[in-house]
């Protein structure tokens, strides 16, 4: 398999920003021998699905710290630049001064939005992939019975109004 890595030195709260994003590109199995039935070509498009999924999610979650660091930034820039602030490196607790603090959360603000950027040119790649495998092997999503039912039902349940008679005073 090949293995695109994007190295980034530590965690959000880390001055250096760093994680490994390891996304594996499932080799091409055509190189060599076309797959031998139906389920093979089944699995093979499972796969490549889920890491699709995989890289959303990796996406959805850095998304999510670059909302955080904007926060960050947003907050503490108009602050006076010698005020004290704590920041989370390692584990530990650390006293610093938004002067020498903002600089750093900007530039991993940027490395994740970077990463962000190449994950989804790998989204596109990928999506690519998957478009070609289901052309090549004449892939068709079904829907399921039950989906279908459930769909129509939901399309009758809100056109469908609720009638409430006139409180009856028999009492």
């Amino acid at each position: 398999m090949d293995c695109y890595e994007f190295d980034y030195g530590g965690c959000s709260s880390n001055p250096t920003l760093g994680f490994d994003v390891a996304i594996e590109k499932m080799a091409s199995k055509s190189e060599g021998k076309e797959p031998v039935n139906e389920q093979v070509v089944a699995n093979m498009y499972g796969a490549m699905r889920s890491e699709l999924n995989q890289i959303y999610s990796k996406i959805t979650e850095l998304e999510m710290e670059v909302s955080e660091h904007s926060l960050v930034i947003n907050a503490i820039q108009p602050l006076d630049q010698s005020r004290r602030c704590y920041r989370m490196i390692g584990g530990v607790l650390v006293e610093r001064t938004i002067k020498e603090v903002l600089p750093a959360v900007q530039r991993n603000k940027e490395g994740l939005e970077e990463v962000i950027a190449r994950l989804n040119e790998t989204l596109e790649k990928k999506k690519k992939e998957i478009a070609d495998f289901e052309t090549k092997y004449k892939i068709r999503i079904k829907k399921s019975d039950n989906d279908s039912k459930d769909e129509s039902n939901k399309k009758e349940g809100s056109a469908q109004g609720v009638l409430v008679g006139p409180a009856s005073s028999s009492q």
